[in-house]
């Protein structure tokens, strides 16, 4: 049974991407500080695959910390990359902060990978790193245009970090290029849960409705789309998770062309703003109170994938559509708020 480390391991993808390993039969253990995340979505990943998964609580950003994980663990045959910050806006206000703890976080990951001769990385890259492409939908040929964020610039300097870095070590590497990860594990058991505000549309969307947050603002009225917001690929957390145990076993079974190789994980639709919140509309059956905002810094006007070659390469096809996006998430929304009023209940019966 192959060994995977997962960086990043309690977050949001990464824990819905060791429930996919694990029940494929991979070993997994995880490295996660916990800065942006808690073990709870772990614990959960455990819940359902019934597997103890064990979890360094590590910053990466720490080379020999980060190290000792590797000599308890000789036998690690992959590694997937998550552990990144990812806000788009905290990016633009605090650059230095995501240079230093993405790229020196990657960089100390692949010395290991050097020195423990780690034969396989996959890396959780963005669709951010075309910015605002002069084609749509994009492939993974498309030029990639000036970064719209520092965030996007980390992932573009991590894919060129992972391509050089592959062909001087002969390690194998992939490139995931991720649309935008919505939705939550059919069991509600894990889901996407954000510390603070949620920058991402979807958590947003279900706070709104939930009365988490009292309104919601839509970013820009006028862009030059069909309905004057921006447009955006979708992608099921599930479906996304599943890419990439598929990226390994592509890996394992030596069917890579090149030491790097790089696909897009998207479902080839372009969905706005609008369209986006008159899906989840439809399928809660709840009105969402939202307003006209100007455009945010750092976002692109549209960006959806071209997905034929993970299709054809790794033998990967979506399984959700936008409906069942919003319907898992807003399950989870719903699970969410029913745990805290219990747990209130709890509380106050112990008072």
């Amino acid at each position: 049974m192959a060994k995977i480390l997962v960086t990043g391991g309690c977050g949001y993808i990464g824990s819905h991407t060791i429930v996919d390993l694990a029940e494929s039969g991979y070993e997994i253990i995880s490295v996660d500080n916990n800065s942006r995340s808690t073990t709870a979505m772990l614990q959960g990943a455990e819940q359902i695959t019934g597997k103890k998964i064990k979890n360094y609580k590590v910053d990466l950003c720490n080379f020999d910390d980060t190290h000792a994980i590797f000599q308890e663990n000789s036998d690690i045959s992959g590694i997937i990359h998550f552990a990144a910050y990812k806000a788009v806006g905290e990016s633009v206000d605090a650059p230095l902060l995501y240079y230093e703890n993405n790229i020196a976080s990657l960089v100390n990951l692949l010395k290991c990978v050097q020195e423990f001769n780690i034969p396989h990385f996959v890396f959780s890259s963005s669709c951010s790193v075309y910015g605002n492409a002069a084609e749509i939908p994009v492939t993974e040929q498309t030029t990639l245009m000036p970064p719209e964020s520092p965030y996007a610039a980390t992932k573009q300097m991590g894919e060129q970090i992972v391509s050089d870095f592959s062909k001087s070590t002969g390690t194998a590497c992939i490139l995931l290029r991720y649309f935008n990860p919505a939705g939550a594990h059919p069991s509600t058991i894990i889901g996407e849960l954000p510390l603070g505000k949620p920058s991402n549309l979807v958590p947003v969307i279900t706070q709104t409705a939930i009365g988490r947050i009292p309104k919601m603002v839509v970013f820009g009225f006028d862009y030059d789309t069909r309905d004057g917001s921006c447009i955006r690929d979708f992608i099921h957390v599930c479906d996304l998770a599943h890419a990439h145990t598929l990226a390994l076993k592509y890996l394992e079974q030596q069917k890579n062309k090149s030491n790097c190789e790089v696909f897009n994980l998207g479902t080839g639709n372009g969905v706005t703003v609008l369209e986006a919140i008159a899906a989840f509309e439809k399928v809660s059956n709840v009105k969402l109170n939202y307003e006209k905002g100007p455009r945010r810094p750092g976002d692109v006007v549209a960006i959806f994938a071209n997905n034929d070659w993970a299709k054809k390469q790794l033998g990967w096809e979506t399984q959700y559509g936008l409906n069942e996006i919003m319907k898992t998430a807003w399950d989870w929304e719903l699970k969410m708020k029913k745990d805290e009023q219990l747990i209130q209940q709890q509380s106050a019966g112990l008072n």
